[in-house]
Order: C-alpha cells, then sequence, then structure tokens
C-alpha cells in the first residue's frame, strides 16, 4: 500500500480560518449571482455577553471561536473598494469578511479592450474562456487574514482553495475598514 492510498489528513484551521470556511459554505449554499455579502466578525463569547437574544443561538459554542453577523441592506455598488473605503468598524468588532463574486479571464482577454468600463466588462462577461469565482475574504484587527476561492466549474465545498494572499486588494480594504 503506499501514501496515497491511505487517509488523508484535514489541515488544522485557526478560529478564524474555521469561521471562514462556515460562512462561505453557508454563502455558497444560496447559489450563484449573489450581490456582495458583507460580515462583522466576533467571538461568540462577546457575542452572546452583548448581545442577550443571541445567547440561545450561542449556547453550547466555544467562546473564543469566533461567529459571522451579516450585514442586512448592503448598498450595490461598481465599486466595492470606493465602499469599502468608507466603512468604519466599532471595537466590538474583531473582524470583517466579505463575499463577492468576480469574473477571471485569461490576460490576454484583457488587450484591446473598449475604453467605455460598461462595454469592457461586458466584452469580459461575454469571453469564451471567462471563470466565474466567489471571493470570501476574511481579516482580524490582530492582521490575521484568510482567503477562500470557489470556482463555478468547480463549485464543491473540497474544491474551494484557501490562503492568505489570494485578493490581496479586498484584504488590504478590509484591513482598512478596521483602522481606528
Amino acid at each position: 500500500m503506499d501514501a496515497s492510498d491511505g487517509p488523508t489528513a484535514k489541515p488544522v484551521l485557526s478560529a478564524l480560518g474555521q469561521c471562514a470556511v462556515d460562512t462561505e459554505r453557508h454563502v455558497a449554499r444560496a447559489g450563484w449571482d449573489q450581490a456582495p455579502r458583507l460580515f462583522a466578525i466576533a467571538r461568540n463569547g462577546d457575542l452572546a455577553a452583548r448581545e442577550p437574544a443571541l445567547q440561545e443561538q450561542l449556547a453550547g459554542l466555544d467562546p473564543q471561536a469566533y461567529s459571522t453577523v451579516e450585514q442586512e441592506g448592503f448598498p450595490s455598488t461598481s465599486s466595492i473598494e470606493s465602499l469599502l473605503g468608507r466603512l468604519a468598524w466599532p471595537p466590538e468588532v474583531d473582524g470583517v469578511a466579505l463575499a463577492i463574486e468576480r469574473i477571471v479571464v485569461p490576460p490576454a482577454a484583457e488587450r484591446d479592450l473598449p475604453e467605455d468600463p460598461e462595454q469592457a466588462a461586458e466584452t469580459l462577461a461575454a469571453h469564451e474562456d471567462r471563470q466565474d469565482v466567489r471571493l470570501f475574504v476574511a481579516v482580524l484587527r490582530d492582521g490575521e487574514r484568510i482567503c477562500l476561492l470557489r470556482q463555478r466549474a468547480h463549485d464543491e465545498d473540497d474544491k474551494v482553495a484557501l490562503g492568505t494572499d489570494i485578493a490581496p486588494g479586498l484584504v488590504a480594504a478590509l484591513e482598512a475598514t478596521l483602522a481606528d
């Protein structure tokens, strides 16, 4: 029996990593073609202490683990970075997460695009080699971060890529919302 026939070990995730995986799977259950979704991140123990209405829901969960709280009414925008630049979080929020869908095309597809941004977006959206992806980016005030990438073509929980630098621009934009 060679090593590839044996059981495979699952990576051990940090509290943020586990929270991000759980929340990304929650988002994925709603399917594709979603608007961006924004979440505050807080420790379960702190949430239960501040929000008595959540105590029953949080009962039995690790008080040091994180939960996300979706921010309802997140406005639609043509520039997510611009919108994030106007957000700030109170100190009780330990972190923030964003789920957003994007189109990925080969670099060659970006040559000779129309100058009009709307026409360029339509051209890229119609490209035969386009890939639809969902990014889930989570950051904490202490600097910890995680990014998850799900492809529509491989839409399975065990096919989601994890890393810290998958979406550096979104990481930076989310970190800025947590700055004092």
